[in-house]
C-alpha cells in the first residue's frame, strides 16, 4: 500500500497578542483536514508560529485559509513588534516530511502563492527551494529589499496585509537563548559572531532582540541541525556571554524539532545515547 506524501507548513503570523485571532487561524486549519501540532505566540515579537502537517492538498488549503484569516484580522498599518515582517501572514515555508522532496514542496509553495493572489490579491515572494531568482533564495534578502517586485501579483504590497514570503525548505529549528542582561548591543555582537553570514557556524542565522527588563535574547534559526547541533550553539553562546560577564537565563524552543536533535542534546549533556 502506497502512503501519500506528508508535508509540513510553518506559517508565521504577525499577531502575538490577540488570542482570538490565533484561535481563528487554528480553526481555519482544522476545517481543511490538516493537523495543527503546535502553536507558539510571543507578545514582544508580536508574532505567532504555527506548525501544521498534512497531505499536499491539505497543507495548500490550510495555507490559503490562513492568508484569508490574516487579511481579515491583521492590519500591518498599526502593527508594532520586535520581529521584522513584510506581511500579516509573514512567512509560509513548505517542508517535505515523508514520501516527497524539495521539488514537490516548491510546487506546493507556487500553488499556494498563485491561489492566494487570485483569491485575496495579496502578493508573494518565493524563497528557498521555491525561489525563481537566485538572489531571492535567502529570506533575509527579501526582507532587506522592500522595493522588489513580487513573484506573484502585480502590486509590491497589499495596503493592509503586506506581502508573504513563501518558501520550500528542509526542517528548521527555531530556538532562542535568553541572556540575563539589558545590553542589547552585547547580544547583537554575540549574534553576529555565531551566525553563518558573518563567519560563524554553518547553517545558523541569528538576531538579537530585547525582552522584558533584565533579559535580552539571541534568536536563532538552525537550518541544518546535523551540521550544527543545538548543544554546540548553546555552549558557544554561553561562552561568548560569559566573556562579557553575562549569564544564560534559559532557552526557548519555538515550534517543533526533530527527535534526532533531542537525542544529540541528551547524548552531550546527559551521556544518554539512546532515548
Amino acid at each position: 500500500m502506497t502512503t501519500a506524501p506528508l508535508f509540513e507548513i510553518v506559517p508565521n503570523l504577525s499577531e502575538g497578542r490577540d488570542i482570538a485571532t490565533i484561535d481563528a487561524a487554528a480553526a481555519a486549519i482544522e476545517r481543511t483536514g490538516a493537523r495543527l501540532i503546535d502553536r507558539s505566540s510571543d507578545e514582544t515579537h508580536h508574532r505567532s508560529v504555527l506548525t501544521v502537517v498534512g497531505s499536499a492538498e491539505q497543507v495548500v488549503a490550510a495555507a490559503v485559509a490562513l492568508a484569508g484569516i490574516a487579511l481579515e484580522r491583521i492590519d500591518l498599518r498599526g502593527h508594532r513588534g520586535a520581529h521584522p515582517r513584510i506581511g500579516a501572514l509573514d512567512v509560509l515555508p513548505f517542508v517535505p516530511l515523508a514520501g516527497a522532496g524539495l521539488p514537490e514542496a516548491a510546487d506546493l509553495a507556487h500553488r499556494a502563492g498563485a491561489e492566494i493572489w487570485q483569491r485575496y490579491r495579496v502578493p508573494s515572494f518565493y524563497y528557498g527551494a521555491a525561489a525563481r531568482r537566485s538572489e531571492r533564495a535567502l529570506l533575509p534578502n527579501i526582507r532587506r529589499n522592500a522595493d522588489w517586485a513580487p513573484d506573484e501579483g502585480d502590486v509590491i504590497r497589499h495596503h493592509s496585509a503586506g506581502a508573504i514570503a513563501i518558501g520550500a525548505r528542509e526542517v528548521l529549528i527555531a530556538f532562542n537563548v535568553e541572556l540575563k542582561s539589558n545590553d542589547l548591543e552585547a547580544a547583537s555582537e554575540i549574534a553576529r559572531t555565531v551566525r553563518e553570514r558573518d563567519g560563524g557556524l554553518r547553517s545558523l542565522r541569528a538576531l538579537a532582540f530585547p525582552r522584558e527588563e533584565g533579559c535580552v535574547q539571541v534568536s536563532l534559526n538552525i537550518t541544518d541541525y546535523a551540521a550544527t547541533p543545538l548543544y554546540r550553539v548553546v555552549e558557544l553562546i554561553r561562552g561568548l556571554a560569559a566573556d562579557r560577564g553575562i549569564e544564560v537565563l534559559g532557552c526557548e524552543l519555538v515550534g517543533c524539532l526533530p527527535w534526532a536533535a533531542v537525542e544529540a542534546a541528551a547524548a552531550y549533556y546527559l551521556g544518554v545515547s539512546d532515548l
